[in-house]
């Protein structure tokens, strides 16, 4: 009889139990808007943000009338520290009780953080965190965290610092298959943020259970025009499992010169709006998903200083308008 090794079977595992994790069918018919709230907007991060407890936050999403949830893995939200067995079985009970699915559990690493310190093993670090936030999103009932790649550091060179990040996507990779768990690498930090990199970085990583979370901010502000972004949605078409969607308002900024006696313009600064009011295009990102047979949930996030305040009126008036905004897609 023909043995099959262990990390065979991780892998079997993990393409089986990946339920609800479709890569795109390439269909449009399969295409269906599922409507997922991020609890980063109510976690009181920026100026002026109100802040609902995890419980709060869920019977928030409930009664806005969200499919799922996405929980942010730090305080004052799902934290490591706080979560024991006893807590988990009681939030998976919870969520379930309130009819709401698990979307994903939101990681916050950097596998290049400590790059100036080559006698800790940073990178091993971050991957035994991710393994952790793994075997929480397994026992809260999901099989997908959302993880990073690195920021760039002046310390070392790019080439050495984007081969940490394949490093660590690796290793975590490695723990979260024995928690039947797929990491979706989102678009965010310096190393391979552009989709051409981060398709290379995928291929090269070379996974099952490492996909993608690609997102419309970052192609948007690195100046791709909608042609572009159309093809960046294509060239990622084989790993795109998870989206997370934010507008903004440009707001210019400029640093006076005294000695000219005129401003020097800098790059303006981004505030969040309301879906649809900012400069994103997202009628043309969600179209695009939906042309691929895009499979994932479509997460909605108050991540920055939001118009009109972060009173918990004007964070709800934001997410109805999300909602009502992706009925157009349907």
């Amino acid at each position: 009889m023909k043995t099959i090794s262990v990390l065979s079977l991780i892998v079997l595992f993990t393409v089986i139990s990946a339920n609800g994790q479709i890569a795109p069918t390439g269909n449009p018919k399969d295409f269906k808007v599922k409507t997922c709230l991020h609890s980063v907007g109510y976690s009181g991060a920026w100026r002026g943000q109100a802040v609902l407890s995890v419980d709060e936050f869920l019977l928030k999403a409930k009664e806005l009338g969200f499919d799922g949830v996405m929980l942010g893995a730090k305080r004052p939200h799902v934290s490591l520290i706080d979560y024991d067995d006893t807590a988990r079985q009681k939030l998976k009970a919870r969520i379930k009780e309130l009819g709401l699915e698990l979307v994903c559990i939101a990681g916050y690493n950097d596998f290049t953080a400590g790059v100036d310190r080559s006698g800790i093993p940073n990178v091993e670090i971050q991957a035994i965190y991710i393994g952790e936030l793994a075997r929480l999103a397994r026992d809260l009932g999901t099989n997908m965290v959302r993880v990073f790649t690195g920021y760039e550091r002046p310390d070392l060179p790019y080439a050495s610092q984007y081969a940490m990040v394949v490093e660590g996507l690796k290793m975590a990779g490695k723990i979260a298959a024995q928690y039947g768990v797929t990491l979706v690498v989102q678009n965010h930090h310096d190393i391979a943020v552009h989709h051409d990199a981060m398709k290379w970085l995928l291929d090269e990583v070379n996974m099952p259970n490492v996909k993608a979370a690609f997102d419309l901010w970052s192609p948007t502000m690195e100046g791709l025009s909608n042609e572009e972004i159309k093809k960046a949605i294509y060239t990622m078409k084989p790993y795109i499992l998870h989206t997370t969607t934010a507008d903004y308002e440009k707001l210019p900024r400029f640093r006076y010169e005294s000695r000219q006696v005129n401003y020097e313009p800098l790059l303006p600064e981004n505030r969040l709006v309301p879906i649809g009011e900012g400069y994103l295009d997202y009628k043309t990102f969600i179209n695009t998903l939906k042309g691929i047979g895009y499979q994932g949930y479509i997460a909605f996030e108050m991540c920055a200083e939001l118009k009109g305040g972060g009173s918990v009126e004007n964070l709800d008036k934001t997410a109805k308008a999300f909602l009502e905004y992706v009925k157009q897609f349907k």
